[in-house]
């Protein structure tokens, strides 16, 4: 039966600039604005399955600027450390190298530093894991993250690109844990996240980079039971300070989050709700999401930021996977439905999304089996998209049975071999 292990889909930060590059970086990738202008709103493409990768749910998904890189994650059988490049211009696929590519794993995370893709922890074939690599898709090559004063072992964290360091925070080991560390891919070094006031213990949450800030929110800690309470990070100063609670959301996880440049939009999870908020960390204040039109109640879904709104998909509901969502405007907090006619992507979890700038790429995940299809939604944006600077730990499921309608969690997950 699938391990509803409800896990946060991509965090996308809009705010954050690439400043410092790794040194052995000397060329990035070019951004591209919208590599499908012209398509048509609302509509659907299939991605290409010529080359496509081996089937997989919970693997993670960055957006370089020109293309989508898929990695890891948990095939029909196995946990696999395989990945690849689309080029949503060609519809195309190129396989990634594994030659010293971390080991096989899922739940883990990835973010997008402006020249490379880092992915750290998540389960192995022994349980939690502590390690990572770095792939240049300019030079199709793996390098191996230090050890030395690396956080615990875990999965079902976050993770966040803020310019210079990649924060991971929270998760779980053999329990959850309330700690985290900031990786320098430059000096190849780790430095713990201070715990004096850091939120609770928890797993299954999300982080959103704010440009200055990491805020945590929801999640399950230790006892399975879901919270409503998170934390903001500032990394300058090595410091908490926790989030309002007064109209802040019920507690959820499994639900997702995104950055639109001033709030923190989270929505669903938890016993499949459909309902959400709106977090301004100026004011340490909550609004609620409209519920007129909202999508049917989900979790283990997806959201991506356009940068006029957010868009929801896919997801387990009470009795289903679903291939349905949603678009919600910020600015007249008002909820759209997406097409379901045409191309639209089958029913699906433990997927991963990008925005291109034009469009949102839904690939992967699994429905009584793991998934190598995918599709291309058309939604017009005038902003230029920033290249993937963070993204989570994919939804968690497992990628051979049907999802359990109450979704539960496990404390301590037996990985798969």
């Amino acid at each position: 039966m699938r391990t509803l292990l409800l896990a946060v889909a991509f965090a996308v930060a809009i705010a954050s600039v690439c400043v410092t590059q790794p040194e052995n970086a000397n060329y990035t990738l070019p951004a591209i604005s919208s590599p499908s202008a012209g398509c048509i709103d609302d509509t659907w493409t299939s991605t290409s399955i010529t080359n496509v990768p081996e089937a997989r749910g919970e693997h993670t998904a960055v957006w370089t600027g020109s293309e989508m890189i898929v990695w890891g994650g948990s095939g029909n059988t196995f946990q696999v450390n395989t990945g690849a490049r689309y080029n949503p211009t060609s519809d195309s696929w190129t396989a990634a190298s594994t030659t010293n590519a971390p080991d096989a794993r899922y739940s883990h995370t990835a973010v997008w530093t402006g020249s490379e893709m880092i992915v750290w922890g998540g389960f192995g074939s022994g349980g939690p894991l502590n390690t990572g690599g770095r792939y240049n898709p300019v030079t199709d090559s793996w390098t191996s993250m230090s050890t030395t004063n690396a956080p615990q072992a875990r999965a079902g964290h976050t993770a966040v690109w803020t310019g210079s360091e990649m924060i991971v925070w929270g998760g779980q080991g053999f329990n959850g844990l309330n700690t985290g560390g900031r990786y320098n891919p430059v000096t190849d070094t780790w430095t713990a996240t201070t715990t004096i006031n850091a939120p609770t213990a928890r797993q299954w949450h999300t982080a959103v980079w704010t440009g200055s800030e990491m805020i945590v929110w929801g999640g399950a800690d230790n006892f399975g039971h879901n919270v409503n309470t998170g934390g903001r990070y500032n990394p300058d100063t090595d410091s908490w300070t926790p989030t309002s609670t007064p109209n802040a959301p019920s507690a959820r996880a499994g639900h997702t989050a995104v950055w639109t440049g001033s709030e923190m939009i989270v929505w669903g999870g938890g016993m499949f709700l459909n309902t959400g908020s709106r977090y301004n960390p100026i004011m340490n204040t909550w609004t609620a999401t409209n519920s007129t039109n909202v999508p049917e109640g989900r979790s283990a879904h997806t959201a991506v930021w356009t940068g006029s709104e957010m868009i929801v998909w896919g997801g387990v509901g009470s009795n289903t996977d679903l291939n349905t969502g949603g678009r919600y405007n910020a600015s007249m907090d008002s909820w759209t439905a997406t097409s379901t006619t045409n191309n639209v992507p089958s029913a699906r979890a433990s997927h991963t999304t990008i925005w291109t700038g034009s469009e949102m790429i839904v690939w992967g995940g699994s429905f009584f089996t793991a998934l190598d299809s995918g599709g291309r939604y058309c939604a017009q944006s005038s902003v230029t998209p920033t290249p993937t600077p963070t993204t989570t730990a994919t939804p968690t499921s497992t990628s051979t049975a049907r999802p359990t309608p109450t979704p539960r969690h496990r404390p301590t997950p037996a990985p798969r071999p």
